[in-house]
């Protein structure tokens, strides 16, 4: 690691930031930086008043995220022992989970594990690395044997976010070290096969963040007959089928989606005839359903985000209000409704507020079950970290 050291003041709303622990800092709460920086070269952070060291984070000359903080308070040294110990840390959390027969897990979770702007994933004997920040670039060849030794695996690919240009050698889906037999590769998740592009896949191939949910859904499902609502590679479905379902409806509008999902029930059991797909807008789809007189034991409303932007909230509540509204009337009585959210625009509180109307202006009668948030490897250190959460109804 060859970054420069960028003596770095901030304005004073900037050091209240730091010091709540908070890993973003913007280019308004940067004051000066001494030197012309590139992206991965530390700002060590002095304050204002007593030029005294109160942190130190990845500089981006090029970002809003003007520093991504590693550490704030006492000195450091940002050196490989600091990022092993963070693997480490990371690693220990997520072992009661390797126990439960799953080997495809998030190794570590960007800010709310110490590292800023880097995610890793495993499935089976392969790690993703994504980076959502040029300023992981100088880093990769250090933190490479690091990540091999703490997720036991040989192969690693990169994946780059959409806002980071690759550089030489290192473009999206490139695989950095070990092989790839193929784009595609089979992991476990509690006892079911899931199927996984760790080349070209949404995200880093799948969708690990709902595992908890999806589990719940197939402990849930026995006996019932189950509508996936935005199934995308069919994890619901595959749980629900798992767990005894004799119907799983999956719909989503993305036809190649499906036929993953198809192909994931098959890996698990066969040519199985209680899973069905419908390939339409969710919308559109359910008043279908409707109308045509179908229930359901439980029902997943699981949409993609519906907002990017803060802008977009209010956008999103109202379709979260829509959705949810149109799924109520295909639950049976003494069924159940799954419904999610993954905008981290919009907070728990107004998303579960907003479900809650939608129940009581229902007219039926209903029983909270639960609320969920994130799984064990998807931990949360800050705000804007808590983008998941999901709510159960058992509705009369």
């Amino acid at each position: 690691m060859t970054p420069q050291r960028l003596a770095t003041k901030l304005t004073p709303q900037g050091e209240r930031i730091l010091r709540s622990g908070h890993p973003w800092l913007f280019d308004g709460a940067v004051a000066s930086v001494k030197g012309e920086g590139k992206a991965g070269d530390l700002a060590i952070i002095f304050d204002r008043k007593k030029d005294k060291f109160i942190g130190v984070g990845l500089y981006d000359p090029d970002s809003p995220i003007r520093i991504r903080v590693l550490h704030q308070g006492e000195p450091v040294k940002i050196d490989t022992a600091f990022f092993s110990d963070r693997i480490q840390a990371a690693r220990k959390l997520r072992l009661p989970l390797l126990k439960k027969n799953t080997n495809g897990y998030r190794l570590i979770h960007g800010e709310n594990d110490g590292m800023p702007g880097l995610i890793v994933d495993v499935y089976a004997d392969v790690a993703v690395v994504k980076l959502y920040s040029p300023s992981w670039f100088p880093y990769l060849t250090d933190l490479l044997p690091l990540l091999q030794r703490a997720a036991k695996v040989e192969t690693v690919v990169l994946r780059l976010a959409r806002v980071v240009t690759a550089r030489p050698g290192m473009a999206n889906g490139t695989v950095l070290t070990g092989s790839l037999a193929a784009n595609e590769l089979t992991f476990r998740e509690h006892n079911v096969e899931l199927l996984a592009d760790v080349v070209s896949g949404h995200k880093t191939g799948f969708f690990l963040d709902h595992r908890h949910n999806r589990k719940r859904v197939g402990e849930l499902a026995t006996g019932q007959d189950v509508l996936d609502v935005f199934s995308y590679a069919g994890g619901f479905s595959v749980h629900a089928l798992h767990g005894g379902a004799y119907r799983v409806v999956s719909l989503d509008i993305s036809g190649p989606a499906l036929e993953v999902a198809r192909r994931n029930v098959a890996l698990n059991f066969g040519d199985d005839p209680r899973h069905e797909t419908i390939e339409g807008d969710a919308f559109q789809e359910l008043e279908r359903l409707a109308r045509q007189g179908e229930q359901f034991g439980i029902v997943v409303v699981d949409p993609p985000s519906f907002a990017k932007r803060e802008k977009e909230v209010p956008r999103a509540l109202d379709a979260y209000r829509r959705i949810n509204t149109l799924a109520v009337p295909l639950v049976k009585p003494g069924g159940i409704l799954v419904a999610a959210s993954c905008s981290a625009r919009v907070s728990a509180d107004d998303f579960f507020a907003t479900v809650a109307k939608v129940m009581k202006r229902s007219g039926r009668e209903y029983e909270l079950l639960e609320k969920t948030f994130h799984d064990v490897d998807h931990p949360i250190s800050f705000p804007e970290g808590a983008y998941l959460k999901s709510v159960y109804y058992r509705l009369a």
